[in-house]
C-alpha cells in the first residue's frame, strides 16, 4: 500500500470511529434501563445525595435512573463492580473518595480508578468535624493538641474503617500537629459514634450528619471542622486551618464516574445532564439541607481534581506507613 493509500485508510478508519462515537451519543437516553451504583448502604449520606440526584436526572431524561446499593469493603466492592459494567452510558457510579484515591494506596485493589473508571462529574463533598466526648477535658483544639502530647500513648481517633476519609483525616492531622493519636478503625460511623458516646475512644472525625445531634444535645464537643471554610451549618465551629493548622484541608467528596471503556460522547452527554441537575436550585437546596456541597465540574477537571487528591493522600500514607491490617 502506498503512502496516499495508507493515508487515505487511516482517515476512513478515525472517521468511522468518530462517527460510531456520535451515533452512540445520539442514542440518549440508553434504551436500557440505567443504573447508579452507589457503595454504602441505604440511609447514609451517600445515600441520600445519590437518591435525590437519580430522581431529578430521571425526570429530566425522561427514563428511570435506579439507585443500587452495593455497600461492603469501604465500597470497593461497587467500585470494582462498575469497572467491570457495561461500557453503553447504563451504568454509573456515585464514587468516592476512599475507594478512588486512597485505598489503592491502602490495600490491592482490582481496579485502576485512572484506566478502568472514567471522570464524567463531580458531585457533592462535605468536611469531617473533630469532635471528643465530655469526659476527655478539652474544649478546643488547641487543648486536645496539648493533651495528645503530654499523655502517655497520646489520645486515640475513631474512623470509618482503614483507608477512609475519616482515618486519613486523622493521619494529616498527625502530620501537621506533631503528634501520634492512635488510629482505632470501625465498620461504619454507627459503631464509632456509639464507642464516642460510652467514652471508649476519645475522638472521631465525624461526618456532621452523624455527629451534630449529638453535639446538639450537649453529648460531644466539637473542635475543628477539616473544610478551607467554616460550612454554613457550622457557623460557630472553627476551622483546623484557622486553628493554626493553615493550609490544611481533609474534605469528603464523591464523584460521577462509569465503566472505563464508554465511549466519550455518551461520557460527555452524562456530564451535560449531571451538571444540570447539580446546578438546579430545588436540588442544592435539597443537597445543602443534608449538609452536602454540590461540585459540578467538567470531565477534564475531576481527572485532575481526583489526580492531584492521589498524590496527596498516596504521599501520607507512605508517609505515615498506612496499612490496612
Amino acid at each position: 500500500m502506498n503512502r496516499r493509500h495508507l493515508l487515505r485508510a487511516t482517515t476512513l478508519a478515525a472517521s468511522s470511529l468518530l462517527l460510531a462515537g456520535l451515533g452512540q451519543a445520539q442514542d440518549f437516553p440508553p434504551s436500557k434501563p440505567v443504573t447508579l451504583v452507589v457503595g454504602f448502604a441505604a440511609g447514609g449520606a451517600a445515600d441520600a445525595a445519590a437518591r435525590l440526584i437519580a430522581k431529578k436526572l430521571g425526570e429530566n431524561i425522561g427514563r428511570s435512573v435506579v439507585v443500587d446499593n452495593k455497600a461492603g469493603a469501604g465500597g470497593n466492592i461497587a467500585h470494582q463492580l462498575v469497572a467491570n459494567g457495561p461500557a453503553d452510558g447504563t451504568m454509573l457510579l456515585f464514587g468516592s473518595i476512599g475507594p478512588l484515591t486512597i485505598a489503592p494506596h491502602v490495600m490491592k485493589v482490582r481496579y485502576d480508578p485512572f484506566k478502568d473508571l472514567a471522570a464524567v462529574s463531580g458531585g457533592v463533598n462535605f468536611p469531617n468535624v473533630l469532635v471528643v466526648h465530655k469526659g476527655l477535658g478539652v474544649k478546643t483544639l488547641a487543648e486536645f493538641v496539648a493533651l495528645a502530647k503530654k499523655k502517655a500513648g497520646g489520645v486515640d481517633y475513631a474512623s470509618t474503617g482503614a483507608g477512609s476519609a475519616s482515618h486519613l483525616a486523622g493521619e494529616l492531622f498527625n502530620q501537621r500537629a506533631g503528634i501520634e493519636m492512635v488510629h482505632v478503625p470501625y465498620k461504619g460511623g454507627a459503631p464509632a459514634l456509639q464507642d464516642l458516646l460510652g467514652e471508649r475512644v476519645a475522638s472521631y472525625f465525624s461526618a456532621p450528619p452523624t455527629a451534630l445531634p449529638q453535639v446538639e444535645a450537649g453529648k460531644l464537643i466539637p473542635l475543628a471542622t477539616t473544610g478551607s471554610v467554616r460550612p454554613a451549618y457550622m457557623p460557630n465551629i472553627p476551622t483546623v486551618a484557622e486553628s493554626g493548622y493553615p493550609g490544611f484541608e481533609a474534605l469528603n467528596w464523591y464523584a460521577f464516574v462509569a465503566p472505563g471503556k464508554t465511549p466519550a460522547p455518551i461520557l460527555e452527554r452524562w456530564n451535560l445532564e449531571i451538571v444540570k441537575v447539580l446546578n438546579d436550585p430545588g436540588v442544592k437546596d435539597a443537597l445543602n439541607k443534608h449538609g452536602l456541597t454540590p461540585q459540578p465540574t467538567t470531565r477534564a477537571d475531576l481527572t485532575a481534581f481526583m489526580r492531584k487528591e492521589d498524590a496527596k493522600w498516596g504521599g501520607i500514607v507512605r508517609e505515615r506507613k498506612i496499612t490496612s491490617d
